[in-house]
């Protein structure tokens, strides 16, 4: 499992935003950047939706005016898929990334089979990235939600 103190993988996601669609290596997206990245088990599913997008969606502008320059959702989805949810989430603020395959969740280690829940998820985390290395992690224990909230983030900050 990716620790404090490693550079993110040059494992290629797409990432949606403000100019559409990009698919370029994650190691690339956060070069020169200081970025909150969170990742959720799947789009659509209750406590993603309910609470852990809204959260970041909701306190946005406090991460910005910390000096983050990107907050990032991930999810093993499609592009479609992400797109859509971020559309019906009004996270406009936030940069979605479909890691449709799992490329870049099982390159970090924060893979999970759910087997017919939906097979290959990301865990539920948060991160803070500065350029391109990981310099906090928290990783939920399975169906938890306690410390990739939005809050414990920006107190990280």
């Amino acid at each position: 499992m990716i620790k404090t103190g490693d550079a993110i993988a040059a494992v290629n996601v797409t990432a949606l935003g403000p100019e559409g669609a990009q698919v370029l290596p994650a190691s690339e997206l956060f070069a020169g950047k200081k970025v909150v990245l969170f990742a959720v088990p799947g789009a659509f599913t209750p406590t993603c939706s309910n609470t852990h997008l809204p959260g970041y969606v909701v306190k946005a502008d406090a991460f910005f005016e910390r000096g983050v320059d990107m907050i990032a959702c991930l999810s093993v989805n499609d592009s479609f898929v992400m797109k859509a949810w971020g559309e019906s989430q009004n996270a406009e603020a936030i940069t979605l990334l479909a890691d449709g395959g799992g490329a870049l969740t099982r390159a970090l280690g924060l893979d999970t089979d759910t087997a017919d829940f939906g097979g290959l998820r990301s865990r539920r985390y948060a991160m803070i990235i500065e350029n391109g290395v990981v310099t906090a992690l928290n990783v939920e224990e399975p169906k938890k939600f306690e410390v990739s909230d939005a809050d414990t983030l920006l107190a990280m900050l």
